[in-house]
């Protein structure tokens, strides 16, 4: 068991970081104020930077400009980058264009790599994922698909209903999960559906607890005879709750990475805080009761970046299935981690971390949705338990 980072992943660790706080950190209030303008100025200039610096998409292979580093190699990066809610975009590692890039990468054809695929890991287009339904269609239990698609001569028609397709208003062009037969492991398939094709229409921005930022606005988007040949199928046809599920394994996995770098900072700006601040006589941090919540923190953080290193190198061995209980673990501790921890760094800045002066209340809103995007707290902790009541989940092996 080696815990050390190889020389070239740490080398590059740290020139992320630098880049985070030397360029991304500085900016990061513009970044969020042109956002609501409309604007990506300041953006423009950070992902300019990071890929003049030769740190763009590291987790693609080389002849898509990346550094070919793997899901290990993410685990190092995406920490840092996590830091800041605007800091993967910077790189392009923002979700979801993230994952559909790993999901394009592995199962695409070469027409559709070609088209969709290098302008997305160029940063020149940005995707969408529509899978998730409004009531009573697909949300947690995605066997209540009911978005359809038929086939008429050599076309398929799609119809149906989608909203949180993340980023789905400005998106290029749109992973779509749809019901092809009414069989309950094969019966969905995913289609690449052009965002203008006739028939694709925008309903609305769902607002939500958390302020839009960036692609993280959650479109309601509905499908009315919308046509595709049958060169838009995504893998094969019947595959689609299997592809679904290996770009979610490991798209969770991500967003632990990032969970992990914004509670790591959410604590560290505690610090500062709990030395400086004299209350009933003596530093806040020397209080027993801000003790446990700065000691609980800490213990989470770690317990989670050592459950996430486990499930990336899971997957770098090829053992996925045994990583699909992990990864459940996985996004189930760091989610309520996030939360927890922020909540504590407000508790503990008391009426200062209650205010907007402090970053912690315009986080949590955002890392709230952790619990339930991508599969809620309690579907992970039903698959954990299952596999652990009925395979072979081994807690104390490798």
């Amino acid at each position: 068991m080696n815990f050390t980072i190889p020389d070239e992943l740490e080398s590059l660790r740290q020139r992320v970081h630098a880049f985070m706080h030397d360029e991304v950190l500085p900016a990061e209030g513009d970044v969020i104020a042109e956002d609501r303008e409309g604007r990506r100025d300041t953006l423009v200039v950070l992902r300019q930077k990071a890929r003049a610096a030769g740190l763009w998409t590291p987790h693609l292979p080389r002849d898509l400009g990346g550094l070919d580093l793997g899901v290990m190699g993410m685990c190092v990066l995406f920490r840092e980058m996590g830091r800041s809610l605007v800091g993967p975009s910077a790189f392009n590692c923002d979700a979801p264009d993230q994952g559909n890039m790993d999901l394009l990468l592995h199962q695409a054809s070469e027409p559709i790599r070609e088209r969709w695929l290098r302008p997305l890991c160029a940063g020149d287009i940005t995707s969408a994922f529509c899978m998730t339904e409004p009531a009573p269609g697909a949300g947690a239990d995605p066997r209540n698909l009911r978005t359809t698609a038929r086939l008429d001569g050599d076309a398929w028609v799609i119809d149906g209903h989608k909203w949180y397709s993340t980023g789905g208003e400005a998106a290029s062009f749109l992973i779509v999960m749809a019901r092809t037969s009414d069989d309950p492991r094969h019966g969905a398939t995913l289609f690449i559906v052009d965002r203008d094709a006739p028939g694709v229409e925008h309903l609305r921005e769902v607002e939500t607890m958390s302020e839009p930022l960036l692609a993280h606005r959650e479109a309601e988007l509905r499908f009315e005879g919308v046509r595709v040949g049958a060169d838009a199928v995504l893998g094969s046809v019947g595959q689609g709750f299997q592809l679904a599920q290996a770009r979610l394994v490991p798209a969770r996995l991500t967003h632990c990475m990032r969970w992990l770098g914004l509670a790591d900072r959410a604590l560290d700006l505690c610090k500062g805080y709990l030395t400086r601040r004299i209350s009933f006589g003596k530093p806040l941090g020397r209080h027993q009761a801000v003790q446990e919540m700065v000691a609980r923190g800490a213990m989470a953080i770690h317990a989670g970046n050592l459950m996430t290193f486990h499930c990336a190198w899971l997957l770098s061995q090829g053992r996925h299935a045994e990583a699909r209980t992990f990864s459940s673990m996985c996004k189930l501790h760091n989610a309520r981690m996030l939360c927890q921890v922020l909540d504590d760094a407000i508790q503990m800045h008391g009426s200062l971390g209650f205010s907007r002066d402090m970053p912690f209340g315009d986080w949590y809103r955002f890392a709230r949705s952790a619990r339930i995007a991508d599969g809620p707290d309690e579907v992970h902790m039903m698959v954990v338990a299952r596999d652990y009541l009925e395979r072979e989940t081994s807690l104390l092996g490798p």
